[in-house]
């Protein structure tokens, strides 16, 4: 048996090298977290010591292909020593560019499934939650270090701790569950469909009921009769003002008759997002101030391409956070995490139906892991 110490800086180096030299056969002995370097005992340098052993007999084929590779000649010249009659060497060559080939397509498909039975199942599980592949690729990475750190014996439970703390510290990165409505203005932009006006109608009355705030409304929704007759009648529900704005003009004498109330709530028209029309109709009513904070409605029902278009068409507006609705129509939430993680923007709100003012949790980091991982985790091992 060749055994062979290793020491990298985290544990997927370690195995990176280990794959390299010793083949995918190999099996860790041990592991451990090592400190050195450092000034005075001070600022020491963390590295992962793993110690691999590898059995020469049961040597993976593309290792015992190296190695027999070095004492064939190159394929022209091997070919020329076959003689037109010999069937036997004719077809050992065939079958060794067979097994070539297939390793390489082995190769090719095996870095997302090389995980222990257990971190399989949560790789598994975050598949099915369409969680994307270099996301999915940092947090397993991160649990295979704890994995072999801690001798291979943690329970289920232990590595759903694991996979939390991954999770809560990609998203704590932003800032989560703190929609600031530090500002008068609150304007709520998004694609057609989202339920901008309904959320709007939840948030305004949230900040009624829970916090004693007097506030008023301003649509710009002028593309449709029904998204003004919508606002009117939330207006109505919750006896608070409104006005229509048709242009800017008409949106500053709104914002001076409102200019008493605690909170200007805004509602805007959902048009077809991949059209900068849109954004640039928007600006054109709108006057975005000091004194306003904007939050982008993305539906969980959204194909996530379709979300990053979303965004990058409204990137040229300042986006405080984003306001994740139909959480309850949708079984995934991996896009969440995706937006968050690719665009360092904070969620303030998660909406799972159609009531006023029910149906809206603030969406702190605990409350989207809660969605994720609560109602539905990932398949244990009996």
């Amino acid at each position: 048996m060749k055994v062979k110490k290793y020491l990298a800086p985290s544990m997927n180096e370690a195995m990176k090298r280990i794959r390299e030299e010793l083949g995918s056969d190999a099996v860790i002995l041990s592991s451990k977290a090592v400190y050195n370097g450092g000034f005075l005992g001070l600022f020491k340098k963390r590295s992962i010591e793993v110690i691999a052993a590898i059995d020469p007999v049961s040597q993976p084929i593309q290792t015992v292909m190296k190695q027999k590779s070095k004492k064939l000649p190159p394929k022209q010249k091997m070919a020329s020593h076959i003689n037109e009659g010999d069937k036997e060497s004719a077809d050992l060559l065939k079958e060794i560019e067979g097994l070539k080939d297939m390793i390489k397509s082995i190769q090719i498909y095996s870095p997302d499934r090389e995980y222990p039975g257990k971190l399989q199942k949560i790789h598994d599980y975050l598949m099915e939650q369409e969680v994307d592949i270099s996301l999915r690729s940092q947090i397993m990475d991160e649990l295979l270090e704890k994995w072999f750190v801690f001798k291979q014996q943690s329970t289920d439970e232990e590595i759903q701790v694991w996979l939390e703390e991954a999770m809560f510290g990609i998203l704590e990165k932003v800032e989560n569950g703190k929609p600031g409505l530090q500002k008068k203005y609150i304007n709520i932009v998004g694609p057609t469909g989202v339920g901008k006006t309904t959320t709007l109608a939840k948030v305004a009355a949230e900040t009624m009921l829970k916090h004693d705030k007097k506030v008023a409304f301003i649509t710009t929704d002028t593309y449709r009769i029904a998204a003004i007759d919508q606002l009117k009648t939330y207006a109505k529900i919750l006896n608070v003002p409104i006005e229509v704005a048709y242009n800017l003009e008409d949106f500053k004498r709104a914002t001076e008759r409102f200019s008493h109330y605690d909170y200007v709530f805004i509602d805007t028209a959902g048009r077809n997002f991949r059209n900068p029309q849109y954004v640039k109709d928007l600006n054109e009513i709108i006057h975005f101030t000091d004194e306003m904070e904007t939050y982008l409605v993305l539906s969980l029902t959204s194909k996530q391409k379709d979300m990053e278009d979303i965004y990058r068409q409204f990137a040229t507006i300042p986006i405080k956070q984003v306001i994740f609705t139909k959480a309850d129509e949708t079984s995934t939430f991996g896009a969440i995490f995706n937006f968050i993680h690719t665009h360092k923007l904070g969620a303030a709100y998660i909406t799972d139906g159609q009531n006023v003012p029910d149906d809206i949790e603030i969406a702190t980091s605990s409350q989207l892991l809660n969605m994720a991982f609560g109602a539905k985790k990932y398949e244990r091992s009996s």
